[in-house]
């Protein structure tokens, strides 16, 4: 049975909109062409992948959402749930392009064998994701007010940020060469950050009660405040992101 998660697509458009919007520079790092196959892993509610498509590319798209993967099949978009280590395709894609997923999988070596299998022989890899370093202020908050309710249980972390020279080892074991990799810090502007929690650590705080979550999202505010918020600027987020192209050997 494939695995799936419950994100909101809506809510998703509504408050991380950013996660789309500065990701233009990846797809010109994809640089699509005509008639090519292009698998967008992780393809949200579709935006990048209708990008894709501007350049006459066919696009197929998987993600571990099936709120997200309706949205995406209602632009038009071939898609199905999956997730980066369930693929099952063979030498079938010209590129494997994806955004802001990798750093949600534990298993970082297995998604690059995986997508390895999915691509042509001397075909791409180019993704962007959270790198060394990203939301460490975020997490950093997250888990002191776990610590500070230990009836709550543990804080478990769900995800992984690898440097450029581990994920570059990685690509490289798993047959792969690697272009181009960089880590770019890259602080965010965030509308509020109880939505920024409400959307990308529910799985955190899936286990607590409804006021346990209420309470755990004031206090991560407040730590944060002195932290993350300007009255100039309002909430910036410490993003690092991981970008990388890399050809199948």
């Amino acid at each position: 049975m494939k695995e799936s998660n419950s994100w909101n697509a809506n809510k998703y458009k509504k408050h991380a909109n950013f996660v789309s919007d500065l990701a233009l520079g990846v797809v010109e790092l994809l640089n699509p062409k005509e008639g090519e196959k292009i698998l967008d892993l992780g393809c949200g509610e579709g935006t990048l992948a209708l990008e894709i498509k501007k350049s006459k590319a066919e696009v197929i798209g998987i993600d571990l959402s099936e709120d997200m993967v309706e949205k995406t099949k209602s632009k038009g978009i071939i898609a199905s749930v999956g997730s980066a280590t369930d693929l099952d395709f063979e030498n079938e894609f010209d590129a494997v392009f994806s955004n802001a997923v990798l750093h949600w999988v534990k298993n970082s070596e297995l998604a690059i064998d995986k997508i390895n299998k999915a691509l042509k022989k001397e075909g791409r890899f180019v993704a962007e994701f959270g790198g060394y370093g990203n939301i460490k202020s975020l997490t950093d908050a997250m888990e002191e007010v776990f610590d500070k309710n230990p009836s709550w249980g543990e804080f478990n972390n769900p995800w992984t940020f690898l440097s450029d020279t581990e994920y570059k080892t990685l690509l490289e074991n798993n047959g792969f060469i690697v272009e181009y990799i960089e880590l770019i810090p890259r602080p965010t502007p965030i509308d509020d950050i109880t939505n920024w929690l409400d959307i990308f650590a529910n799985g955190i705080t899936k286990n607590l009660k409804d006021e346990q979550k209420v309470l755990f999202k004031e206090e991560v505010k407040e730590i944060l405040k002195p932290k993350l918020y300007k009255e100039k600027d309002a909430w910036i987020a410490d993003y690092v992101r991981l970008r990388v192209k890399a050809i199948k050997k």
